[in-house]
């Protein structure tokens, strides 16, 4: 039997997005849009001396897969260097393009093993891990 692409989890971290406000002077800040659905996310991000995420903004415009992985993305992402940012951006593409078996190690994307078949949602949860290992990269510099 399959899983619904959207369940009560989903749903519950779409509606749940934290750091959902934009930081009022940004190290860096980069939007990523998905030419598939029009969906887009907006990542702020100050580091500390040790090149760490510790501060967090975000504007998200993005159907409820986006959503709940800009929330994942967020919950877990103060305190990551660039590098932990990009590695997680990287694992999620490889599992979504069938090109990794084991779920990213990231806390809770374990949630979007349905959509793995649904080719056209891929670029919308891809969108806040994108724009956050770009920004915190360029907030580092």
């Amino acid at each position: 039997m399959n899983a619904p692409l959207y369940n009560t989890e989903i749903l519950r971290l779409a509606a749940s997005i934290p750091f959902h406000e934009r930081l009022a002077a940004p190290m860096a800040s980069v939007e990523k849009r998905s030419p598939v659905c029009g969906s887009r996310v907006t990542v702020d991000v100050e580091v500390d001396g040790e090149g760490r995420v510790s501060a967090l903004g975000m504007l998200v415009r993005a159907c409820a897969l986006g959503q709940a992985s800009s929330s994942l993305m967020a919950m877990h992402a103060i305190g990551r260097t660039p590098e932990e940012l990009a590695e997680a951006r990287d694992q999620l593409t490889a599992w979504l393009a069938g090109e990794r078996a084991e779920v990213p190690d990231w806390p809770g994307l374990d949630l979007f093993a349905p959509a793995l078949e649904h080719r056209g949602r891929h670029p919308s949860i891809r969108l806040a891990f994108e724009a956050a290992a770009e920004a915190a990269a360029g907030a580092r510099g």
